[in-house]
């Protein structure tokens, strides 16, 4: 099991000590027949945290069984880290004990606003970017991580209305870690949407981000904005040549512990198409950092 002592800090050299998970697949009950007979070409599973943690004692079970065969971390869509209210204690309680059921080397969920006391949005709503708030979210974050027990891992989302703030994402994203010990989950899928509806360079974002401190990567296809059109993160199509060449960016700036492909709906007949990103981003890792494997 996963040792539940203190969380040491993530930046630098200790961040090396997480395990190497290399590349995987995000779980969805469409996919479970593929993972089930290709499961020797995907090295981990990513789980939605709310789809399990209340779940009743049969749907819990197969979780294990999945634990048994693959690494398994837990990715939250309802925590809410931009909420002014605290986490829910019991929600905390509960994805503890998800963490530790499953032997997860680190949770994730996202830098964003979701939910008042009375209202759940029902999306991932970008946040009013200030230094204060990063600062208080941070603050947050450092709690929540010490309170589960293992790295916190936060990622960067979507957004379609640019709020107009004094600093942008890659300030926000770095005022926060240079306040926290947590990690970043970088969806390239994203930050290449991002880019683009709001005309943007993605190199020079990661240029303005501390990328020693991204842990994973979530690649990921949507629908391409033309005439002017938004571009969405439908996490419904093959993922683009673009964001394959922001993981080669990413990968010669840093070593990553995994990658994830993220498939949410239009799933292909021939599961051999989402098999080939999985390898894809696989050699992609290795051929970056052939050492990390075995790390």
């Amino acid at each position: 099991m996963i040792d539940r002592s203190p969380v040491v800090a993530l930046g630098g050299v200790v961040r090396s000590d997480l395990p190497y998970l290399g590349s995987g697949l995000g779980y969805r009950p469409e996919l479970s027949e593929t993972i089930t007979r290709a499961g020797d070409r995907i090295d981990w599973l990513e789980v939605i945290t709310e789809n399990h943690l209340f779940a009743p004692a049969e749907q819990r079970e197969h979780l294990r069984e999945l634990a048994r065969r693959f690494p398994i971390v837990p990715h939250g869509v309802e925590l809410s880290l931009g909420s002014p209210r605290e986490p829910d204690g019991e929600y905390l309680r509960a994805l503890a004990e998800l963490v530790d059921e499953v032997d997860a080397p680190w949770f994730s969920d996202h830098l964003c606003f979701t939910r008042t006391d009375q209202v759940a949005l029902g999306l991932l709503a970008p946040l009013p970017r200030t230094r204060e708030l990063a600062r208080d979210l941070a603050r947050k974050a450092q709690r929540i991580q010490d309170s589960v027990g293992v790295p916190f891992l936060v990622e960067n989302i979507t957004y379609y209305v640019d709020l107009a703030t004094p600093i942008g994402e890659a300030q926000f994203i770095t005022e926060f870690l240079e306040h926290c010990d947590c990690g970043l989950l970088l969806d390239l899928a994203n930050l290449d949407i991002n880019a683009r509806n709001h005309g943007f360079d993605p190199i020079g974002f990661l240029d303005s981000i501390p990328v020693e401190r991204v842990v994973q990567v979530h690649l990921a296809g949507g629908i391409d904005g033309r005439g002017g059109e938004l571009s969405i993160d439908s996490h419904g199509e093959s993922v683009p040549e673009r964001v394959w060449a922001l993981l080669t960016e990413l990968l010669a700036r840093t070593r990553i512990r995994a990658t994830l492909v993220e498939r949410d709906q239009n799933f292909p007949d021939d599961p051999a198409e989402l098999l080939a990103e999985v390898d894809r981003a696989r050699t992609a890792l290795l051929g970056a950092h052939p050492a990390a494997a075995i790390r």
